[in-house]
């Protein structure tokens, strides 16, 4: 098995000897690197290649998100999620428009970071409780009727069956899941994200998520 290659990104260097102690200590996983600033991560990332980014919100030079922002720019960006103590909208909401694959509090679980680590290398989103919480009032706040009008305009060059994986995959269900619902295989649930994606010119799964959520397409799909 191949280990995962992950980027700490963190200011204070006791978080990171502790995320590297929790980390490093999965069998799957293997720390490359570390960085205190979002300064340092594109020559890093050029540098050890990770497949994923843990990337705190708050630094005293480059913050986490205008870090990401800079990084999700590139070609063949690692995944990226998105740590830190608070959870304001605005910042989830940029952290996810930026391209992050998730949002962590670091107050989370231990065991519960690392499999968000790994979900997100298999190319699964991180959506907590609280992150989808946080889209559900982003989706009904005062703009909602333009940015859902905007969202439609965008989903409607989806067919039918890529609609229907795009809300499986806003309501945060992984692909083996989208696939026993949708009767297909997950290999075919791949390729129908991989489409997705193209056709909207998305980043990652998370994308899709926000926008089926600025469409409204969770409110319909609720049982």
């Amino acid at each position: 098995m191949t280990a995962i290659r992950l980027l700490l990104v963190d200011d204070d260097p006791l978080v990171r000897a502790g995320l590297s102690l929790m980390l490093g200590g999965a069998d799957d996983i293997e720390i490359v690197g570390e960085a205190a600033d979002g300064g340092e991560v594109q020559a890093l990332v050029d540098r050890t290649r990770p497949d994923v980014v843990l990337m705190d919100v708050r630094m005293p030079g480059v913050d986490g998100l205008t870090a990401t922002e800079r990084l999700r720019g590139h070609p063949e960006a690692p995944q990226v999620v998105v740590l830190t103590t608070f959870h304001a909208d605005e910042q989830v909401l940029r952290a996810l428009r930026a391209g992050a694959a998730g949002f962590v509090l670091k107050d989370t679980p231990p065991a519960e970071i690392v499999q968000a680590v790994r979900r997100v290398a298999a190319g699964d989103p991180v959506l907590s409780p609280t992150v989808t919480r946080q889209l559900m009032r982003h989706a009904a706040g005062t703009d909602a009727e333009a940015r859902r009008a905007r969202a439609r305009e965008r989903l409607a060059v989806l067919n039918d069956r890529e609609r229907e994986v795009a809300v499986r995959v806003g309501r945060g269900l992984a692909n083996a899941r989208i696939a026993a619902e949708l009767f297909m295989s997950v290999a075919t649930v791949k390729t129908h994200v991989s489409r997705i994606l193209a056709r909207l010119g998305l980043d990652n799964r998370v994308q899709i998520a926000l926008l089926a959520h600025d469409a409204g397409l969770l409110e319909q799909d609720a049982p």
